[in-house]
């Protein structure tokens, strides 16, 4: 579901792009055809079509400067909180909990994965759909192995640092 709504949000960003792309194609034709002619360019259709071109820019701008949704899923709830709050401060609107709840379409799953052996068959099998980022303070080949049972994105050891799991979240939307 995650992946579809990605999707389909880059295809209506495309859309749109085209559209404003064709918008100043069909504006600067006109200026060009005026200027061969030697005629006056048509000032209200031109006016009209910057305008429209202005109205599909702040479609881009907005749709482009959406937040990202971020759930961060700690047994420790005040780090939980932490990396939230620093998320936030980064332009994430982000969720800090003590337990696994079901996501949001196109949210991301920043998951403990000592929370892991604790969740039922679905709750794990909506873990592993999520493709969470993962973060632990183990390092052995167990966790690793656990962390691939999930299908992670990412493998990050605490503590993290917020721009390394700021990347993460990048990597992992952009494969949406």
């Amino acid at each position: 579901m995650e992946s579809a709504t990605g999707s389909s949000h880059r295809t209506e960003l495309a859309a749109t792009l085209h559209r404003l792309r064709s918008t100043l194609a069909r504006i600067k034709a006109e200026l060009e055809l005026a200027e061969v002619d030697g005629t006056v360019p048509p000032s209200d259709r031109l006016l009209a079509g910057l305008d429209e071109a202005f109205a599909l820019l702040s479609a881009v701008e907005t749709a482009s400067q959406a937040a990202t949704r971020v759930l961060v899923v700690d047994d420790d709830g005040r780090l939980a909180e932490i990396t939230a709050r620093g998320l936030r401060r980064l332009g994430y609107e982000a969720e800090s909990r003590t337990s696994f709840r079901t996501l949001g379409p196109g949210e991301v799953l920043v998951f403990d994965l000592g929370l892991l052996p604790g969740l039922d068959a679905a709750a794990r099998h909506s873990v592993r759909a999520a493709r969470p980022i993962v973060v632990t303070g183990a390092t052995d080949p167990g966790s690793h192995a656990l962390a691939s049972s999930v299908d992670a994105s990412d493998y990050l050891v605490k503590p993290i640092e917020l721009e390394e799991l700021a990347e993460a979240i990048k990597r992992r939307t952009a494969e949406a």
